[in-house]
């Protein structure tokens, strides 16, 4: 018998969310058969991009080399985001499904533009200039014709002048994974509404409109269950409910940069535009990467972590560590370019601004200084969690703690192999006794 998996990230869902979920349509009679892990432990930093480069590949940030939603480009407020699959170091779980014959699809997965491993592609991408179209953006990311006309076409009535709004986009993302379904009925689809993510932003941890966000999670969720059952696959589906991240909320938004500028690090002209630059801190949100201009300058090496030191030190910066390089490889698994990673102290974002005030208010049109974000240390604040079901999850398991990197090796011997080189591995408690 053919095998499914369909995986939906909800991006920023929480154990503590199951109280509401287990009480909803979609979930209440499968709630006694479903699998969970309740705590599933995140990678750092806690941020969208890094952690589905991990649930994807099984492997942690100093593997994968996703470190920001942002691409690592310094002396910018905002950057780009990462959107391609080029950009993922390392093996996925569509690079496996495909080389074995599997059907592969993803709606809104990051890091996933321009796949070559997964055969129906709606990719996490948006237009990159007022030129680009809501239609094209797809086209450019790597939707094919087929998707376009069976998938995007249909469902873009959700997003026209829209964009990224929710839940109009998270309708956008289940609309096309429905369509996907139907249409190319695939042995493994991965997909990721962020309806939730975005109302935490807005609003806070737990509000009347995140309970909001659960609602309508649960109202896709029976969709993708509908759409299974119309082309007779929902019987050989297994249904993996995932999260990435928590959340923490926060208080106010400290300008780093700021700092570093005042201390001769970053150099600006009479107009306030960055002339020159030795070290910079790049926001992860509740964390950020230091990079330095020259990292094999000892002396710029040591002014630097003097500064950050002095800032930790003086408890008013937002900062309640310093992690050098291998301190971060060491004990969270992340390393790449940067010298220095900044934690929060649990109530302070970071941005990338250089010119003062320092302390910035909250403003949502940006998730990194909303009422509540992440990036911070993974066993700060509530946790992510994982809930199964469907013909080869073993019913009623539960398991208290897992790791982000146990869930593509997961994933994978669901859909009947195993994925080599992973630092994970797979969840089989969760599995019955033949896929053990």
């Amino acid at each position: 018998m053919e095998r499914h998996v369909i995986v939906v990230s909800v991006d920023a869902m929480v154990y503590e969310d199951l109280e509401i979920l287990s009480r909803l349509s979609a979930f209440r009679d499968l709630w006694p058969r479903m699998a969970r892990v309740n705590r599933v432990r995140s990678v750092y930093p806690t941020i969208t991009y890094p952690c589905h480069s991990t649930m994807q590949t099984g492997l942690y940030p100093d593997r994968h080399g996703i470190l920001n939603n942002e691409a690592p480009v310094m002396c910018e407020r905002s950057s780009l985001w990462q959107h391609m699959r080029s950009l993922v170091q390392g093996r996925t779980i569509f690079d496996c499904a495909h080389a074995r014959g599997l059907r592969t699809a993803s709606v809104f997965w990051p890091v996933s533009g321009n796949d070559p491993s997964i055969d129906y592609l709606v990719a996490e991408y948006w237009p990159q200039t007022p030129e680009e179209s809501t239609h094209d953006c797809f086209i450019h990311s790597g939707s094919s014709p087929e998707v376009m006309e069976k998938v995007v076409d249909p469902n873009l009535h959700h997003v026209e002048n829209r964009n990224r709004q929710h839940p109009w986009c998270d309708a956008f993302v289940m609309g096309c994974a429905c369509s996907m379904v139907r249409a190319f009925r695939p042995n493994l689809l991965m997909v990721h509404p962020a309806n939730v993510d975005a109302y935490r932003h807005e609003t806070g941890l737990f509000t009347e409109k995140v309970t909001q966000g659960l609602y309508e999670t649960n109202l896709w969720i029976e969709q993708l269950m509908k759409a299974a059952d119309d082309v007779g696959i929902l019987d050989q589906t297994d249904f993996f409910i995932v999260s990435d991240h928590g959340q923490l909320n926060i208080r106010r938004c400290v300008a780093l940069n700021v700092k570093l500028r005042e201390a001769g690090l970053i150099e600006v002209d009479g107009a306030g535009n960055i002339r020159d630059w030795r070290a910079f801190a790049k926001s992860g949100g509740l964390s950020a990467l230091v990079y330095l201009k020259d990292p094999e300058n000892p002396r710029d090496l040591a002014r630097t972590k003097a500064v950050l030191d002095e800032l930790c030190a003086e408890e008013v910066y937002g900062i309640s560590r310093v992690f050098t390089r291998e301190e971060a490889k060491r004990e969270e698994h992340l390393s790449g370019p940067f010298s220095f990673v900044v934690e929060t102290d649990g109530y302070t974002s970071f941005s990338n601004d250089w010119l003062r005030p320092l302390v910035k208010p909250l403003d949502n049109q940006n998730y990194r200084f909303g009422r509540a974000s992440h990036g911070h240390l993974p066993e700060k604040g509530p946790q992510p969690t994982l809930l199964a079901f469907g013909p080869h999850i073993r019913p009623g398991a539960v398991l208290e703690r897992a790791n982000l990197v146990d869930e593509a090796p997961t994933f994978a011997r669901a859909l009947g192999f195993d994925m080599e080189d992973v630092d994970g591995r797979c969840l089989t408690e969760l599995l019955l006794e033949e896929e053990r």
